[in-house]
């Protein structure tokens, strides 16, 4: 049996009198490739934002196990959480659009340096070893998403798939054992997210991830997870393998049967 890499339970976080979460239990083996899906506004991303520092839950635990020490995340920094393991992308492209590509993934990486002060100031033979080796293994990053000969450009002269690829490239130079991809298909046409389902299940086996998954793309979900999570005005309301959940009548339901029906 697999060891849980992320316990949640009991995860509730109101917004003034709006409960935007209500009592979600979720758990991830370490190793697995997990979907989080539902209606808009369902709070999917609300998820991510707790799980990752950008608000504290209301109430409920969030424990996250990356090497067979417990941690708790509720109330952690986001950078604190970041450098514990757990990166993410984000539904809404948040790159350093003035800034090269491989600039972007350079300062991902930089967050787990540590040169010292002195050799910073003075560009000592050590600090430039450690920087060429952060150039490189950045450039391996872009590498494997399809980048590398943009690595010079601007960020935000990058097409919007490309744009999507580099951030899937800088949350994978924070070094994660669990990786949050929030809509990772979005805007793309059906050839892209093609490429995109076979890159994902690679990035999992290749860099040994742990992988929680939000996408409205139903091909994609049904295609690369191995269990769901449904979500519904705050509240789990099915979780399962892919045929359990698209065939649960409280997600069609919620769905109004045009993303689940014909899955």
């Amino acid at each position: 049996m697999n060891t849980p890499i992320l316990e949640v339970t009991d995860l509730t976080r109101h917004f003034g009198g709006l409960a935007a979460l209500s009592n979600v239990d979720m758990t991830l083996d370490t190793g697995e490739l997990v979907g989080l899906i539902g209606p808009n506004g369902a709070g999917k991303t609300t998820v991510f934002n707790l799980l990752t520092g950008v608000y504290p839950p209301s109430a409920g635990t969030i424990t996250f196990t990356p090497s067979g020490t417990p941690m708790s995340l509720a109330g952690r920094k986001p950078y604190d959480i970041c450098r514990a393991g757990v990166g993410r992308t984000f539904q809404n492209i948040r790159l350093f659009k003035d800034l090269s590509v491989l600039d972007n993934v350079i300062i991902a990486m930089e967050q787990s340096q540590t040169y010292s002060l002195l050799g910073s100031f003075l560009h000592t033979p050590a600090w430039s070893t450690a920087r060429g080796q952060v150039r490189e293994r950045s450039r391996e990053f872009l590498r494997v998403l399809g980048l590398e000969d943009k690595a010079n450009e601007t960020a935000r002269n990058l097409s919007y798939g490309d744009q999507r690829h580099l951030e899937i490239a800088r949350a994978l130079a924070t070094n994660p054992r669990l990786l949050l991809l929030d809509e990772p298909a979005a805007g793309m046409n059906p050839a892209e997210t093609a490429q995109l389902t076979e890159l994902i299940s690679w990035i999992r086996e290749n860099y040994d991830l742990t992988i929680l998954l939000i996408e409205h793309d139903m091909s994609l979900v049904m295609a690369i997870c191995e269990r769901i999570y449904v979500l519904d005005h705050g509240i789990v309301i099915s979780s399962g393998t892919p045929d359990h959940v698209q065939n649960d009548p409280r997600v069609i339901e919620a769905y109004l049967g045009q993303e689940v029906e014909g899955v």
